[in-house]
This record gives C-alpha cells, sequence and structure tokens, in this order.
C-alpha cells in the first residue's frame, strides 16, 4: 500500500514548503509540508490539524468565550434581562406600556395601551384602585396579539392603576412587566342632589329632578352620565333648567305601579372646565296609586279624585284678590305635619309669621303650600279666598285628626298632581317646584342637550 497522500483536484506537484515567515519546526529533522498557493479548494473542507494544535485552539476559544459573557455581564438590566450585543433586549422595550412607569398626575384622556413590537401578548391584567375599592379594567388584545386596549378609553381620575402584561416573542420566550401610574386629582368636584329619594313610593306626577351643587356648561356629557328607565318601558326624556338643574319625565303621568331606576354616571364627568363629577350611584322608586286633586278657585272647592274616581269634594279657601294663587299643574315635593310660615321668607312685608302652620303640604319651591288653616273663621272655607297664594283647608290650632286638612294629609304622597283653575293669576312657571307638566311633550323634548329624533 502506497504512504502517498492523495492529491486534491487542482494541486500542485511540486514539493511540499513552509510557509514564507512561518516559525521553526518544533522538531529539528522533521521536514515541513507546505499547502499549495494554486486555486481555491471547493467541495473540501481541510482540516489537517494535529491533536496538541486542536486543544490549543479549544483553550483559545473558551477564553474568548469567557471574556464576553464577562463583558456581557457589565451590561444586565435592572430586570434582571441581560443587555449588551449579546443578551435579550430588556423587558421594557419587550412590553411597552403607556402612560410610563411611575407616571403620576395622569389626565383622564391619556391613552392607556400595552404593546409589544413582535410576537404577542398573552396576557394583560389592568386594576384601578380608587376611593380605596380595587376593580378590573376591562380591556382586550387586537387581533394581530401586539396591542391592549381597555374598553372604556377614559381613565378614572385620582385613582391608581396597576399594569401586569406577559408577552411572548418570535422565539417562543415570555417576557412579564409590571407597571403602575396614578391620575390627576381634581380640585373641583361636583354633585346633584335626586328627587324623589331612594327607594320611596310616589305618587303618579312625579318628576325625576337633579339639582347640582355647581354650574353646569358641558350639558350633553353629564345628561349621557344620567340614566332614567322604567318597567313597563315608557319614553322618559331630559329637559335642563338653567345651568344647575336636569329633570326628567314620561310623556304623561306614569302608570301605577310602575318602578323607576335612576342611575347616575356621574363620576370623573367633566361637567365644566376643571369640575368633575363624584357621584356613582343608583336609585329607585315606586309610582303608587294615582292621585289628581283639582282646586277650583272660583268654586272654592277640591275634587280629589283616586284611581279616576271622585273621593271628595273639598271646601277651600284660596289666594285672594291681591294675592291670588298661580293656576296649573302642581306636583306635592314635600310634606311637614307642622311648620313655620313667615311672610319675608317669600317677598311679602310683615304680613304674618306663623309658627305652627299644621299639614303643610308643600306645590312650589317660591312657597306655595296646600295646608291645615286655624286662624281664619270657619265660614272662608267653601265661601272666599282670604290666603297669600296658598290653598288653607280647615284645621285646628296643632292640628286636628278628623279635620279635612288630617284627611287630604294622611291620604296624600309626594308625587301627588294637584292642579288649579279659575284662579286670577298666571299658570305656574315650569321650574317652580316640579311644575314640568305645565309644559307640552314637543316643547320638553326640545330642553334636551343630547339630540334625539
Amino acid at each position: 500500500m502506497s504512504s502517498a497522500r492523495p492529491r486534491l483536484p487542482g494541486a500542485s506537484s511540486s514539493p511540499l514548503f513552509c510557509p514564507e515567515g512561518a516559525p521553526p519546526s518544533r522538531f529539528p529533522g522533521r521536514r515541513h509540508g507546505r499547502f499549495p498557493r494554486a486555486r481555491p479548494v471547493v467541495g473540501y473542507r481541510v482540516r489537517y490539524v494535529t491533536g496538541r494544535a486542536r486543544r490549543a485552539r479549544a483553550a483559545l476559544a473558551a477564553v474568548v468565550t469567557w471574556a464576553g459573557l464577562l463583558a456581557g455581564a457589565a451590561g444586565c438590566a435592572a430586570d434582571g434581562t441581560v443587555g449588551g450585543a449579546f443578551g435579550p433586549p430588556a423587558v421594557k422595550d419587550v412590553i411597552r406600556v403607556t402612560p410610563g412607569d411611575g407616571s403620576k398626575g395622569v389626565r383622564p384622556d391619556s391613552a392607556l395601551r400595552v404593546r409589544v413590537p413582535e410576537g404577542r401578548l398573552e396576557s394583560v391584567e389592568v386594576v384601578a384602585s380608587q376611593d380605596a375599592r380595587e376593580s378590573p379594567v376591562p380591556g382586550r388584545v387586537a387581533a394581530d396579539g401586539l396591542t391592549w386596549r381597555p374598553d372604556d378609553e377614559r381613565l378614572a381620575l385620582a385613582a391608581k392603576y396597576t399594569v401586569d402584561a406577559v408577552a411572548v416573542d418570535g422565539q417562543g420566550r415570555r417576557s412579564a412587566r409590571h407597571t403602575t401610574f396614578s391620575t390627576y386629582v381634581p380640585e373641583e368636584r361636583f354633585i346633584g342632589h335626586v328627587a324623589p329619594e331612594d327607594r320611596s313610593t310616589v305618587g303618579t306626577g312625579m318628576i325625576v329632578s337633579l339639582e347640582f351643587n355647581r354650574r353646569i356648561t358641558r350639558r350633553a356629557a353629564v345628561e349621557r352620565a344620567v340614566r332614567v328607565t322604567a318597567r313597563p318601558a315608557a319614553e322618559i326624556r331630559p329637559h335642563w333648567f338653567g345651568d344647575d338643574r336636569l329633570d326628567f319625565r314620561p310623556e304623561e303621568y306614569w302608570k301605577p305601579g310602575t318602578e323607576v331606576t335612576v342611575d347616575l354616571n356621574l363620576r370623573d364627568i367633566e361637567g365644566a372646565p376643571g369640575v368633575y363629577g363624584l357621584q356613582r350611584r343608583t336609585f329607585t322608586f315606586t309610582v303608587g296609586r294615582s292621585q289628581v286633586s283639582v282646586v277650583d278657585a272660583a268654586a272654592h272647592t277640591m275634587r280629589v279624585r283616586r284611581d279616576g274616581e271622585l273621593l271628595a269634594t273639598v271646601p277651600v279657601t284660596a289666594g285672594a284678590r291681591k294675592t291670588p294663587t298661580y293656576n296649573g299643574k302642581m306636583v306635592i315635593t314635600e310634606m311637614l305635619e307642622v311648620t313655620r310660615m313667615n311672610s319675608r321668607t317669600v317677598g311679602f312685608g310683615g304680613e304674618y309669621d306663623i309658627p305652627d302652620v299644621p299639614h303643610a303640604i308643600r306645590l312650589t319651591s317660591s312657597g306655595t303650600f296646600l295646608h291645615g288653616n286655624y286662624w281664619a273663621g270657619s265660614g272662608v272655607f267653601g265661601s272666599s279666598n282670604v290666603s297669600h297664594g296658598c290653598v288653607g283647608l280647615r284645621d285646628v290650632k296643632g292640628g286636628g285628626a278628623d279635620t279635612p286638612a288630617a284627611w287630604f294629609f294622611d291620604r296624600s304622597l309626594v308625587g301627588d298632581v294637584v292642579e288649579v283653575v279659575n284662579s286670577k293669576d298666571k299658570k305656574v312657571a315650569p321650574d317652580n317646584g316640579l311644575g314640568g307638566w305645565n309644559m307640552n311633550w314637543k316643547e320638553w323634548k326640545k330642553g334636551g342637550a343630547v339630540k334625539r329624533p
């Protein structure tokens, strides 16, 4: 068998030689081989390396590898990922959250987003802590898996948000990120005082009325945040009276037995520049039987009808010629067993100051009452009008139990309608108490800030 090495294709047949400048042989007397200078070798990988040289190269590679690891370790990020040219990207670059971690005073219209540049978001959990209560923030990941956004784009005020996200990159590696931020705390707030009272039973003429403690200039935003519904269903429309009052009513009186729900979602609604709502609450009330009483100022009588049937005709005294009673439909808003009535509080001089008016039923905010009267002679009831604009029923000092005033008081509810006809005065204004029934349906619907058909 020949010991000669096989000739590679394209190799020269000239004797082997040491490359120019090569170090002297460590083994004197041994002939050096040489590689040809000829054309590149194609299709062969030449590795004429002795075992000792191979071990030397492995040692050198190990030194280079450890040097690289040490250099990379010097660039470790605070989140535990390795930086530098050879490490994976930092978590904040893999999962990007806005607003930024630790942000304070974030405005409610700022966008909350969780994004990844590649791969996909595996899970996103966001929690808002407000008023010592934690609430999950619902949201969804886009179809491409790159972005998460909340269902409600508006951020809560005076709240702390916590974001926990997990993402998977294109190579199957998971990254997790935890961030927090807090939102703007407003200096001014508004609330709405609601009538009727929660869980009350009222008459069929009740109008839902909200009176705000601040002027509302962004009416449409506030109106959208108030929802009034009924069971059985009824069309209910809003009407603004000035900048601080919003009323709701159906076209006709409520049907007896109707259950009405008022949802106030005013929290964080900007009612005026820099003034935000504070309430998130639900009120309910039930409509009782129907009772409508008609006061005929000329005949000096009041006909009381319950569910359409006449209960009684009661003799009354209405407003005198110089101080007549308003005409029109008025709704009972307050019932007092006894109260003080002072003429100075309703725009008159010192004409009267009665400390113990019995069975007082308020009809208007300007001071019209239907009440018991013990100081007028019994002959005036049913025959003449002598009051300063109120409707008086016969009573006794301290309030009797079997007088006409007591009878009517015991059979009345807040929300019942009292209508005055044939008086010498004008019709009561729709915003004087709950006088909205004096406005026709077309006019009423025009008073909403949100345009509807």
